[in-house]
């Protein structure tokens, strides 16, 4: 990589607390690349070569089984991805798209293996984005198993107006048929939510969505901090694991019955 790409992939989150011997031995052979929209970059099923490091653009991941295809995550920077198969040395469970002019950072897995055997921080550095990526996933679980399309829709839009930090307009950042997808629902179903919305004030015009009434949304919506992370994806709030920890103190800091880290509940 050029010099100013090294200074680039070292104020990445992954690197902010290693040792030069670590970031060199981790990113020899690691090269930034390009990649047009609608590229394939791996298969489900694949061997894991690389880490991915989205640094610009938006990926998506999918799985299929049976002819059927569902989108798992939209991934916008900076974001890791693939890291748990690079880690294990194990095949990809999901396969990764762009869905538009991408700038990734691809670091060789063997590298990140060996990085993390010779420094702890680094290890930790991986857990703690390991675990963003984990508990990510479980808050999409509880919320395709505990809501309805219109409910899982209202809070995806007032997720997106917390992490864009907009007021009353929200712009979706990919096609309505990926987002169906990710909400698990047919565009057809979307399409439908959208509409039950309208008595909750929101308005579509192709991208553009338009709240005029948050508080009857949130009304609907009910949206919960065990569930909905709504941290602001700006300043030093950039990876997922990032977002959690936003999320954790706000929740601390606003329920009574949270347990703090030292085992006391607050109130």
């Amino acid at each position: 990589m050029r010099a100013s790409d090294l200074e680039r992939v070292k104020a990445l989150p992954f690197f902010a607390d290693v040792a030069p011997d670590t970031f060199r031995v981790a990113t020899a052979g690691a090269h930034l690349q390009r990649f047009p929209a609608g590229t394939v970059l791996l298969l489900e099923g694949d061997p894991v070569d690389f880490l991915y490091v989205l640094l610009d653009g938006q990926v998506e991941l999918h799985g299929t089984w049976n002819d059927r295809e569902t989108v798992m995550a939209i991934l916008r920077p900076v974001s890791t991805f693939i890291l748990a198969a690079a880690v294990l040395d194990a095949e990809a469970l999901m396969s990764a798209r762009t869905l538009e002019r991408c700038e990734i950072l691809m670091i060789p897995g063997d590298a990140i293996r060996t990085a993390m055997r010779l420094d702890a921080r680094f290890a930790m550095a991986v857990s703690r984005d390991l675990a963003g990526c984990y508990r990510g996933l479980v808050r999409t679980i509880k919320n395709h198993k505990l809501r309805n399309s219109t409910e899982r829709l209202a809070n995806y839009l007032l997720a997106l107006r917390a992490s864009d930090n907009s007021d009353g307009v929200v712009r979706l950042h990919h096609e309505k048929r990926v987002l169906a997808s990710l909400l698990g629902m047919t565009p057809e179903n979307l399409s439908r939510a959208f509409a039950a919305l309208q008595q909750h004030g929101v308005s579509v015009n192709g991208a553009v969505v338009t709240l005029r009434n948050v508080a009857a949304l949130e009304a609907l919506a009910k949206p919960d901090p065990l569930i909905d992370n709504h941290a602001p994806r700006s300043g030093e709030i950039i990876a997922d694991a990032d977002a959690e920890i936003w999320s954790s103190e706000r929740y601390r800091a606003s329920s009574p019955d949270a347990v703090t880290s030292t085992g006391k509940r607050h109130g």
